[in-house]
């Protein structure tokens, strides 16, 4: 397994089933265990809320390398709180600063062993976008309802946890109008 920017033996916070924190571990232990971690998730929005920014990960990266993805985020870091992991994911990976995002909600995601608890977040943005070139290869803005069409096409290359937290968000905002 390759592993990413962050760094294998980076200490993680590890949870439990049902969403408690049990410890921490090394990165490169979770992925290989299996364990269950938390992850920070950041949609990025337009000021009306037209358009989503999409990107495209790096073949570097340690989990769905190459395929794109609409939430910057990343793994819960030992004592961190989700929250925090968003702001600072979404700073790192897409140069979004002094932002304060927004809670939508809290999810599971299960495949495989890659098993953790999502906490999801939104911004909305009008500024520039810089991408950490480790993590990010390309990015660009798409309009909310070709997102949502997209996600009907299982062909199209969206990593597997994206694809569940935008269909959850979706449906949420459904139920709102």
């Amino acid at each position: 397994m390759i592993f990413g920017v962050s760094g294998e033996h980076e200490e993680v916070a590890i949870y439990d089933a049902s969403g408690r924190v049990v410890g921490s571990a090394p990165r490169g232990r979770m992925r290989a265990e299996g364990l269950w971690h938390a992850a920070g998730e950041v949609l990025l929005l337009s000021p009306g809320r037209t358009e989503v920014y999409v990107h495209r990960r790096t073949e570097t990266k340690d989990i769905y390398p190459g395929m794109h993805d609409c939430w910057a985020g990343g793994v819960v870091a030992a004592g961190e709180d989700p929250a925090v992991t968003a702001v600072r994911e979404l700073a790192e990976e897409l140069g979004v600063a002094g932002v304060r995002p927004r809670f939508l909600f809290h999810t599971v995601h299960e495949r495989g062993s890659v098993r953790f608890h999502a906490y999801l977040y939104e911004v909305l943005w009008d500024g520039p976008v810089v991408h950490q070139p480790e993590e990010v290869a390309e990015g660009w803005w798409m309009p909310v309802e070709e997102l949502r069409e997209r996600l009907s096409d299982p062909s199209w290359p969206l990593v597997p946890d994206g694809r569940q937290f935008a269909q959850e968000w979706f449906a949420g905002r459904a139920g709102r109008r």
